[in-house]
């Protein structure tokens, strides 16, 4: 962009930097990073003196660690045999049809849903979700701190890395500040190749149903909305969920504030889901095996009861994810790189 590559983090931080230009105006910015993630992104923005960004800036480090496990054979046959994928020809198959049933006997042998432990610590635990994130600026002082420094801050607008047209919309905060609503949240026109929650109806209530809880992959493509994660949240409704007031911040304990984090955390659906990891055994040799983890998600705060939450339709151009650089000869034909290039002041 401008004739430099540029980091995800770089740009969110220009195009923070236009907004704040065109309104006159300094917007703090919050990054959310994990035990894995913290000191890589805090070593980057000291080499780089904060992409020259002037705003507030934070880090939030993640409070939240899981433990990995052996996976069930139920796990691994569901993986492999029940859910949708290419079939391969037939002497490819039956290589990895013996693949998958020497893993099999692997988690058997090791233990079912036992703990993972044989590997570096690194690759046996695992962050819980990005349920955490905002939980993890109570529990770490993050929020406190920003509302010290700025105590008319009402509202926080929080979006994947990786959402790279999302930015401050007057619009959209004007129908969220009206709306009354705890969370909005933003959703797009769903395309075939979109995989992931989107918004349903469910029991007469409309939520957004991630693709982990549908009961097949082929139900996805019945919504006709996708998820792009970004929401929009009014600060002191979303702590009185969590039986918080502003005060609260600054006086309870880290242990309360974890309590009142967990009294949440429990109403909210566990997800199993099975990640590839590499065993290194030295001298350029490696495996690779299935271990499963559990994560708790953001989009299910839209099932609780009682949450007012709103929906707004985005165009694709703001709202699509780039996951994959296989992804960036349309992102550029479609017009969305010349977008982000417009919304983003780059001072260099």
């Amino acid at each position: 962009m401008t004739g430099i590559h540029r980091s995800f983090l770089e740009i969110h931080l220009a195009k923070n930097r236009k907004t704040s230009g065109i309104f006159k105006s300094s917007i703090p910015y919050i990054i959310a990073t994990s035990y894995l993630t913290h000191h890589p992104i805090q070593k980057e923005l000291q080499r780089t003196d904060n992409y020259h960004f002037t705003n507030p800036l934070y880090l939030s480090e993640g409070k939240s660690i899981g433990q990995r496990f052996i996976p069930t054979e139920r796990d691994l046959r569901f993986l492999w045999e029940e859910i949708l994928q290419g079939k391969l020809d037939e002497n490819k198959q039956k290589v990895v049809d013996a693949l998958h049933e020497t893993l099999i006997r692997w988690a058997k042998a090791k233990g079912e849903a036992s703990d993972y432990t044989d590997n570096i610590a690194l690759q046996r635990l695992t962050p819980l979700g990005h349920w955490y994130e905002v939980p993890n600026l109570i529990r770490n002082g993050i929020l406190a701190g920003v509302l010290r420094e700025h105590p008319s801050l009402q509202h926080l607008l929080l979006h994947n890395i990786d959402t790279l047209g999302v930015n401050l919309s007057p619009e959209i905060l004007n129908y969220h500040i009206s709306s009354g609503n705890a969370l909005t949240f933003e959703v797009l026109p769903r395309r075939i190749e979109d995989h992931g929650g989107g918004l349903a109806r469910i029991n007469g209530k409309v939520r957004l149903l991630e693709g982990l809880a549908q009961p097949s992959e082929e139900d996805e493509f019945k919504l006709s909305y996708y998820n792009s994660m970004t929401t929009w949240i009014h600060i002191d409704k979303l702590l009185k969920l969590f039986g918080l007031e502003r005060s609260d911040l600054f006086t309870k304990s880290e242990a309360e504030l974890a309590d009142a984090v967990r009294n949440v955390a429990r109403n909210m659906p566990t997800y199993v889901t099975i990640k590839d990891v590499k065993y290194r055994w030295g001298h350029g040799q490696e495996d690779i095996y299935p271990v499963a983890q559990i994560e708790k998600l953001w989009s299910d705060m839209s099932a609780l009861s009682d949450v007012q939450c709103g929906y707004v339709v985005v165009p694709r151009i703001r709202g699509q994810q780039l996951k994959d650089p296989a992804q960036l000869d349309s992102w550029v034909n479609d017009g969305s790189k010349e977008y982000v290039e417009e919304i983003a002041d780059f001072e260099l």
